[in-house]
């Protein structure tokens, strides 16, 4: 059996993005996303609590999140955990868990619906073609029904 390491969160940032480029120009960006969860205790009480996730994503998906988001957005992640260490400067081990995304979707947000999104993720431009192609193509392949011969 395969291994699965993905995770989806949707939520709202708790920080503006911090764009940085490793010395090699490569573009990182980090930011952190509350996740909010509602529940009931054993007296029937609504309680409330919120969970803290650090992100980490790359390259052009990272210059689109810190050019579009900004604090307080909603935005749906997937992605994957990975857990880094270090040692930090008193010579202990430090260790911190984060999901690297490779998909962002920007939810909401000026002019736009909850339900209404912008993918901040770069895709293909070949299959973005693709796909105008074959909608042209089903454009000209219908079949007037006046053509039927039955």
């Amino acid at each position: 059996m395969k291994d699965l390491n993905m995770v989806f969160l949707m939520g709202n940032l708790t920080r503006d993005p911090e764009l940085r480029y490793t010395p090699n120009g490569q573009a990182v960006v980090n930011f952190a996303v509350a996740t909010n969860r509602t529940w009931k205790d054993a007296d029937g009480e609504q309680k409330d609590s919120a969970e803290f996730t650090d992100i980490v994503a790359w390259g052009k998906t990272a210059e689109n999140i810190a050019n579009y988001l900004k604090k307080g957005q909603k935005v749906h992640v997937i992605g994957r955990l990975q857990t880094r260490s270090w040692e930090a400067q008193d010579g202990s081990k430090r260790y911190k868990t984060e999901v690297v995304a490779n998909d962002v979707t920007f939810l909401g947000g000026r002019g736009q619906s909850e339900s209404e999104g912008v993918d901040l993720s770069p895709k293909e431009e070949e299959n973005q073609s693709n796909d105008s192609k074959s909608k042209e193509k089903k454009e000209e392949e219908e079949v007037d029904i006046e053509d039927i011969p039955f």
